[in-house]
């Protein structure tokens, strides 16, 4: 192909031939200029996909995967229904290490310009289970299906997963995708013949019509209960007999079934968590527990929770054992930015006896956050439902105040504003956790320049059969 035919929308046939930061796939394609680079998101060495290319460039192209059209050598296939969520699925996990560990070091030198990256990092931290653990689902209804194994679509009644490429189309799910809990999407078929069997449509994305929309789950590992809510339109919800699927859904789980919720969702957009709709016990609660490191928690369906809980153990240690390297003592103030609901702070402060703050903007998890510390009976903890930009900013008192910072930011990182405030705090220590290395190898080079030096660097684990890894670094102020 010539370079210059090449343009947004064209479709691809490529072989990958190397794998870069983020589970991107790289081909190359020889032209009379050189060697002109394609990425593809989700891909790796030895697969020939299909793929459109959503913007080129001068020297490279970005493309969005559509279909796997030859396997690599490097897959071993698994028993599990192959799922788009889990690009990896086939991979043996010593080569999705590989990949992770070498991608993320690379990106640390690329934008961090910490070329001595390999001296600084500590430890690959790998997930105690590679299989079912997840604690938390998210599954569509559609009335545009996809057969898997005829390969074509079909217009009538799916739930399941998007296909891969698309935001309309769905596979129903036969059997256990290995991520989840095997029990619940084994029985996800009967769950879908029971609402194909109420007559009222699935959800028709194109048209923004349609009924049921989505079927979210939460797991507890500690009590192996499930929290399961149903979001559909309001459209003849008149006609859903919502008794009937509540006596259907207790059958199906039994005692596993913790809560059985139901919630509107009008919006258009493509969104199980809707702005706008009420919420409604059918059964049981609202919330299941947890246990994590010793601590209690009641988390609702909005609140956030690490997805893999027995792995958040091990990062939630890691992180802890780093703060604690700057000998907190009982009267110093460890202040735990993006709190979330307030794990790792109370930790700290259930151990050390210091003074712990936690911020974060979600209302949710920050009311989650004070009830469990409430049940933890942990009274050295104070949390604030801020935005931490905001709240630096109205709290200027905190400056020189700090003995530890802990930053664990979302995936898109902290803001240019909000890190200049936590720089401005002048804390000796600072340990930074992040769902997205490139961000913080961002973020390092500015702490840098202000003086934080990078002491130590982990991976961790959390999602096997992704290309996603979080990273824990730790800095000292020079």
């Amino acid at each position: 192909m010539e370079i210059t035919s090449l343009k947004k929308g064209s479709i691809l046939e490529i072989r990958i031939t190397d794998v870069a930061f983020g589970g991107k796939g790289i081909a190359k394609i020889e032209t009379a200029g050189g060697q002109f680079v394609v990425f593809v998101p989700n891909t790796f060495t030895g697969q020939l996909v299909r793929a459109r290319v959503v913007t080129k460039r001068k020297r490279h192209a970005e493309c969005k995967l559509m279909d796997i059209l030859e396997s690599s050598s490097l897959e071993q296939p698994s028993e599990f229904q192959p799922i788009s969520g889990a690009p990896y699925i086939n991979l043996p996990i010593d080569i999705q290490k590989s990949f992770k560990q070498d991608g993320c070091l690379n990106i640390y030198k690329r934008i961090g310009h910490i070329e001595n990256i390999e001296d600084l990092f500590d430890e690959y931290i790998e997930s105690p289970s590679i299989w079912h653990y997840r604690n938390k689902m998210e599954y569509s209804f559609s009335a545009i299906g996809y057969n898997v194994e005829k390969q074509e679509e079909f217009d009538g009644f799916a739930l399941g997963f998007k296909k891969r490429g698309t935001w309309w189309i769905v596979e129903n799910l036969e059997k256990d995708s290995g991520m989840f809990d095997a029990e619940f999407e084994n029985k996800l078929k009967d769950i879908r013949k029971f609402c194909e069997a109420s007559g009222l449509p699935a959800w028709h994305p194109p048209r923004k019509e349609g009924f049921f929309r989505y079927l979210v789950v939460r797991k507890s590992f500690e009590t192996n209960q499930l929290l399961i809510k149903l979001v559909t339109s309001d459209t003849n919800m008149d006609q859903f007999d919502f008794g009937a699927f509540t006596a259907f859904m207790s059958d199906l789980f039994g005692e596993r079934l913790a809560g059985l919720l139901h919630t509107v969702n009008n919006d258009i957009g493509d969104n199980a968590q809707s702005r706008l709709g009420d919420e409604t016990v059918l059964t049981g609660k609202p919330v299941i527990e947890e246990e994590l490191l010793g601590l209690n928690f009641e988390i609702s369906m909005q609140s956030f929770f690490q997805t893999n809980p027995k792995c958040a153990e091990l990062l939630y240690q890691k992180t802890i054992a780093y703060a604690l390297e700057g000998d907190v003592q009982p009267d110093q103030v460890v202040m735990d930015l993006f709190c979330g609901t307030g794990t790792i702070g109370q930790i700290i402060a259930s151990r050390t006896g210091s003074r712990v703050i936690g911020v974060d903007i979600v209302e949710d998890a920050i009311e989650n956050a004070r009830e469990n510390a409430k049940k933890n009976q942990i009274e050295n903890v104070t949390f604030y439902a801020a935005d931490v930009n905001k709240f630096l900013y109205e709290y200027p008192d905190y400056q020189n105040k700090i003995h530890t910072i802990i930053l664990d930011p979302p995936r898109a990182g902290i803001s240019g504003k909000a890190l200049k405030r936590v720089i401005e705090l002048n804390a000796p220590h600072l340990v930074y956790v992040s769902c997205n290395p490139s961000t913080q190898a961002r973020d390092i080079e500015i702490l840098s320049e202000a003086g934080y030096k990078l002491q130590k660097l982990s991976l961790v684990d959390q999602f096997p059969h992704t290309a996603h890894v979080e990273a824990i670094a730790k800095f000292e102020k020079a």
